[in-house]
């Protein structure tokens, strides 16, 4: 079974930076990040194909860097300028389908336990 373990997440001031990490990426085809607040549904934050391709929510252009350490087999999220509305549980996931890397919820298989950003005032 494909096991993705998130690490990064913390709580940090408005304005500050975290970076997520997730390993093993297994060098799969298609790997995000994804993010839940309490009582909303997840939202797509960043994705990232074998290519090195990426793509970003709106919400986040500017401000979220997605990257893969193919050595360290590790993927990452860079987040600066945080903001309280970034405040969410964030889960890594991965897919080893070919295809386009869309930034939905079905196009991935593989989900890790999630770390918990909180972003204050």
């Amino acid at each position: 079974q494909v096991q993705l373990v998130e690490s990064g997440g913390g709580s940090v001031q408005s304005g500050g930076s975290l970076r997520l990490s997730c390993a093993p990426s297994y060098s799969s085809y298609c790997m995000g990040w994804f993010r839940q607040a309490p009582g909303k549904e997840h939202e797509g934050v960043a994705a990232i194909d074998s290519d090195g391709s990426t793509s970003y929510a709106d919400s986040v252009k500017g401000r979220f860097t997605i990257s893969k350490d193919n050595a360290k087999n590790t993927l990452y999220l860079q987040m600066n300028s945080l903001k309280p509305e970034d405040t969410a549980m964030y889960y890594c996931a991965a897919d080893f389908v070919g295809g386009f890397c869309y930034l939905l919820i079905s196009r991935f298989g593989y989900w890790g336990q999630g770390t918990q950003v909180t972003v204050s005032s």
